[in-house]
């Protein structure tokens, strides 16, 4: 547990998919579990995908997309664990090949090299997902120890609906591990 929060501090990093906008469950779900939550947005998850002023209100911090400066203070503890959800196609790649030109993909890229545990409920569409390049970044995360839910396609049903994005999944893939 981290030195400045008396609870676990858990990172949530939210990817650009449509189901983003049901964020608020997992963090819903994670502070019933007494998990103070921060989020981490990638820059086009901040363009409408989920209500940040929501998320902001219901953790009591600012939602995070862009590097501060050194000179900034930092607005959340180191975290005791992280969670990608949803977590698309582009995020996955560029995580597994090291690249961190954003802060959630800094964020995460530190985080596996700091042994932090990670849990992740990928969003990615059945074509995308039979790539060659996101079966290999799977394996590759996988190796790193990184934990994942099975993957979620949006896909409509036979009546029109969609299945629920199982958001409690990650909490329960982050039980087990050290926090």
């Amino acid at each position: 547990m981290t030195e400045q929060a008396e609870k676990p501090f858990l990172y949530v990093v939210v990817c650009a998919a449509g189901i983003a906008a049901g964020v608020s469950k997992l963090i819903g779900a994670a502070q019933e579990r007494d998990w103070e939550v921060g989020v981490i947005a990638t820059p086009v998850a901040m363009g409408g995908f989920f209500d940040s002023a929501a998320v902001e209100a219901q953790t009591g911090r600012p939602v995070r997309s862009a590097w501060r400066t050194p000179a900034d203070p930092r607005p959340f503890p180191p975290p005791d664990a992280v969670v990608v959800a949803p977590a698309t196609f582009n995020t996955v790649n560029k995580w597994a090949a090291g690249i961190a030109d954003t802060l959630a993909l800094g964020t995460l890229c530190e985080a596996a090299g700091l042994g932090i545990p990670i849990a992740v409920l990928p969003c990615v569409a059945d074509a995308l997902a039979a790539h060659p390049a996101y079966r290999d970044s799977l394996e590759r995360l996988r190796g790193m120890g990184v934990r994942f839910g099975d993957p979620y396609t949006g896909e409509v049903r036979p009546d029109g609906g969609r299945p629920d994005f199982a958001w409690e999944r990650a909490l329960e893939l982050l039980q087990g591990q050290d926090r």
